[in-house]
């Protein structure tokens, strides 16, 4: 169920760094996190009304504070790498967060990361490179802080997990709320007045980002959070076939073997974890 969730929401994220990076070439970043903040705040004021749902967080605020400074560090990290650099050097930085959930997983969650394990995560690790060939834009300043944007993301996963007892809805909503703030805070600066059109496509990421960000949410309070990172990896797959859908973008030999040595990593841990039938409601320690 965990995997499936994640699955899910990964393939989201597909269509939202697309439709981010387009956003972004005519609008500041701030201006695409306040507005994308909006159109997910409409989302979020339904859910809680229909489901008579509070915002409120409970307990251990300080993990609560760092988790939302750490996602709208994340989206600012994404957009502002997006508007600099090319769409697959930033995605091939982001593919280094399941690296990054498994080390702070095993040091901080306890969680038991075993060589077949590691092995699978490097070997999607390679089949990313395989597919999206970086350029030498990869090794320019602007690439420090998409890194810096996936160890971000990398982090707020795992802090997620340690909250797993906190309803998905406040959680998510409040990512939302602490994006939407820092946009407000930078948008004056740069702000460029959007058509109706371009507003609502704004606000169609946000929609979409939540979208991604409740499914995997849900995904870490049912599942560990180094089981679930390999599949990260999957966004390269979902990209690949929304650029071949939408944009006939070719399907290179490169992006098939690339996708191929991901997708056999991602099976080798499914058959893995059924095989040793992982207890993924075992409680955790809270990171102190």
């Amino acid at each position: 169920m965990g995997i499936g969730l994640y699955l899910a929401g990964v393939a989201l994220f597909a269509a939202n760094d697309a439709l981010g990076k387009w956003m972004v070439a005519d609008y500041s970043v701030m201006q695409l996190m306040l507005i994308r903040s909006v159109g997910a705040g409409v989302l979020f004021l339904a859910l809680a009304v229909f489901k008579g749902a509070k915002l409120s967080l409970p307990g251990r605020w300080h993990l609560h504070l760092l988790r939302v400074l750490l996602l709208a560090g994340d989206s600012f990290s994404f957009y502002f790498g997006t508007k600099a650099l090319p769409l697959a050097d930033v995605m091939t930085f982001y593919m280094s967060a399941p690296l990054i959930i498994t080390a702070a997983s095993a040091l901080l969650l306890k969680e038991k990361v075993g060589k077949q394990r590691w092995s699978a995560i490097l070997l999607g690790f390679v089949g990313v490179v395989v597919a999206l060939q970086p350029t030498s834009a990869a090794f320019s300043p602007s690439a420090l802080i998409a890194l810096a944007g996936a160890a971000s993301f990398a982090l707020a996963m795992v802090i997620t997990r340690t909250l797993r007892d906190t309803h998905w809805l406040p959680l998510v909503a409040w990512q939302f709320i602490g994006c939407g703030i820092l946009g407000a805070a930078g948008s004056p600066f740069g702000w460029v007045t959007p058509s109706v059109l371009d507003f609502c496509l704004m606000a169609l990421v946000g929609l979409v980002a939540a979208g991604c960000f409740m499914l995997i949410t849900k995904a870490l309070s049912l599942a560990p959070a180094s089981l679930l990172a390999p599949f990260q990896y999957s966004a390269i797959l979902w990209a690949g076939i929304l650029g071949w859908i939408i944009w006939q973008d070719p399907m290179t030999t490169n992006i098939i073997i690339g996708n191929c040595i991901i997708i056999c990593s991602g099976l080798f841990i499914i058959y893995r974890e059924r095989r040793l039938n992982i207890d993924t409601g075992k409680p955790l320690e809270p990171i102190p």
